[in-house]
C-alpha cells in the first residue's frame, strides 16, 4: 500500500508506537547483570586482540543487558521488541531523576544509535569508534552498577 506524504506525517507524529514489554521476576535482574558483566569482560578481551567489530557488538550487548537488569530490578519488566530505544525509555521511566541520570541515559542512547547504524549499514567497527563506545559504556556501566548494587 502506497501512502501519501500527509498520511506518513500523520502516522509518524500522531499514531502511538507500540512498545513491547514482558514481565520478568525482579530477582532475575542478577542474571541480566551477570550477562552484562560477561559481555563487558569479553569486549575488553576482544579489544586486546584488535577484534574491533566483535568488541563493538559485545559493548552494545553489555549496555543493553545492564539496561535490562535495571528495568527488571525496578519495574519487573524488560523491553522485548526489536527497537532497543524501548530499553532506554524503560530505564528512563523507572529510575528516579538524579544528577547523573541524564548523562547515563545519553551514553546508553549513543551506544544504541551506533549499533543501529552498523547493523543496517553493514559497516565494520574500527578502533577509534570502539574506544569511544567503550568510554561511553564505562560511564553508563558505572551509573548502572550503583543502581544495581543498592
Amino acid at each position: 500500500m502506497v501512502r501519501s506524504l500527509p498520511e506518513k506525517i500523520h502516522e509518524d507524529c500522531y499514531v502511538t508506537k507500540r512498545t513491547y514489554r514482558k514481565t520478568v521476576d525482579r530477582l532475575r535482574y542478577r542474571d541480566y547483570k551477570k550477562v552484562a558483566d560477561h559481555f563487558y569482560e569479553a569486549a575488553i578481551i576482544a579489544m586486546e586482540y584488535y577484534y574491533w567489530t566483535a568488541a563493538g557488538v559485545l559493548i552494545v550487548h553489555s549496555a543493553i543487558a545492564y539496561a535490562d537488569a535495571i528495568a527488571i530490578k525496578l519495574s519487573g519488566q524488560k523491553s522485548s521488541g526489536e527497537n532497543h530505544e524501548d530499553s532506554v525509555a524503560l530505564v528512563d521511566e523507572n529510575v528516579a531523576d538524579g544528577e547523573k541520570k541524564k548523562s547515563a541515559i545519553n551514553q546508553l542512547r549513543r551506544i544504541i544509535t551506533e549499533k543501529t547504524k552498523v547493523s543496517y549499514a553493514g559497516d565494520l567497527y574500527g578502533e577509534p569508534l570502539i574506544r569511544d563506545l567503550r568510554k561511553r559504556l564505562e560511564r553508563f556501566r558505572s551509573w548502572a552498577l550503583r543502581i544495581l548494587e543498592r
